[in-house]
């Protein structure tokens, strides 16, 4: 009876194959692990959801006196986690100078306008522009009547231009 071939040692490619296999174990449980865990976190809804924006009362006020410049306002809205960014506004109707702007106060007081790069819109929040915070700074047409549409597109970083059609209001008219 031959024993030897049942109690032959192992080759040295095939102990060399255990080893490694052994080595990369902890690694590989970790790892499907991991995928396993972002998976059910992502399956549940914890993940986060692109930004969902809508933007809703959208009011120009209607230029007085001669003035250069008015101001437009937009309630932006986002239902999405995650956070965008307003990064301008055009209009097909309007000349250059549209522009993004924050409103400001000296410490004596005075109100002043501070340009924007770009007004946050927070996820599942909304950026609420209004004469005390924000707005679109626009070149006045003394054109404007009272319950004239006005055109718009908002620029965002993340998510697609949102074209809106801003109605002409008389200032002193509650924005919000």
């Amino acid at each position: 009876m031959n024993t030897s071939a049942s109690q032959k040692p192992p080759s040295q490619p095939n102990r060399q194959l255990r080893k490694a296999l052994s080595a990369a174990a902890p690694s590989v449980m970790a790892c499907v692990a991991a995928l396993g865990g972002l998976s059910a976190w992502t399956t549940l809804g914890y993940a986060g959801t692109p930004p969902d924006l809508a933007v809703t009362r959208a009011r120009v006020l209607q230029p007085t006196g001669g003035t250069p410049e008015t101001a437009a306002f937009f309630r932006i809205s986002n239902r999405g986690t995650s956070s965008d960014d307003l990064l301008k506004v055009t209009s097909p109707t309007v000349s250059n100078g549209v522009a993004l702007s924050r409103h400001r106060m000296t410490p004596q007081g005075a109100a002043y306008r501070d340009a924007a790069d770009r007004l946050p819109v927070p996820g599942r929040g909304t950026l609420d522009m209004s004469p005390m915070s924000s707005d679109v700074t626009v070149p006045a047409d003394q054109n404007w009547r009272t319950g004239d549409r006005i055109p718009f597109v908002l620029w965002f970083r993340h998510s697609a231009p949102v074209r809106v059609d801003a109605e002409v209001v008389r200032p002193g008219t509650a924005i919000g």
